[in-house]
């Protein structure tokens, strides 16, 4: 139900927050430049016995086709075990007053040379060395894995005020009920995504 009393919108935030002049290719670079700024984001898995949702904070290890997230993974933890049982997965960021979600599907590949790609010794912090001279934590570990999300939609928010204009605009909503303009709130449809992947085949 999108209207309410008086043809007035029932999420007027939205309607007055809502960017619809940015282009598909302007709104998929924006999304990228600030999830790879933020670097770290909250990956939600369903779990394969309880179908309870869960989420873990995951680095970015790179990006594919403009628009594809890519990270390390251990294959042997239980979130590879969730996404082989069900691949949708919801990825989050936040720095400050901006935010992003990015819902897709997950591949978990196992290739030496992929995992070699995007490899950094950083990951031996987090997987260890078993001290049998295989399970090294090192690119040829067999434990290294790659996960890619194939975005599907999307959806951020870029702050487009001050701090402090936004803490007077919000003070000024409370008291009045006119919703604060704060952000730039942008949607990118399975449409757009699909677009813009035949863009770029045609470029290709």
């Amino acid at each position: 139900m999108s209207l309410s009393t008086d043809n007035k919108p029932a999420d007027p935030y939205k309607e007055k927050n809502l960017d619809t002049e940015t282009s598909v290719e302007g709104k998929v670079t924006g999304l990228i430049e600030f999830v790879t700024k933020c670097k770290f984001g909250m990956m939600t898995t369903r779990d394969s016995v309880t179908g309870m949702l869960v989420s873990r904070c995951m680095a970015i290890a790179g990006t594919e086709n403009g628009i594809d997230l890519i990270f390390h993974t251990n294959t042997a933890s239980g979130k590879a075990g969730e996404l082989n049982n069900d691949p949708h997965v919801n990825i989050s960021f936040l720095k400050d007053s901006d935010w992003a979600s990015i819902s897709g599907t997950a591949q978990i590949i196992q290739d030496v040379e992929e995992v070699k790609r995007h490899y950094t010794s950083a990951l031996k912090a987090w997987v260890g060395d078993l001290g049998d001279g295989v399970h090294d934590g090192s690119a040829k570990d067999p434990r290294l894995g790659v996960i890619k999300i194939r975005t599907l939609t999307a959806t951020y928010a870029i702050a487009h005020a001050t701090s402090f204009t936004r803490t007077l605009e919000v003070a000024k909503g409370a008291v009045t009920g006119n919703v604060a303009s704060v952000n730039t709130l942008r949607e990118i449809s399975l449409k757009d995504i699909e677009l813009w992947r035949r863009s770029k085949e045609l470029v290709a």
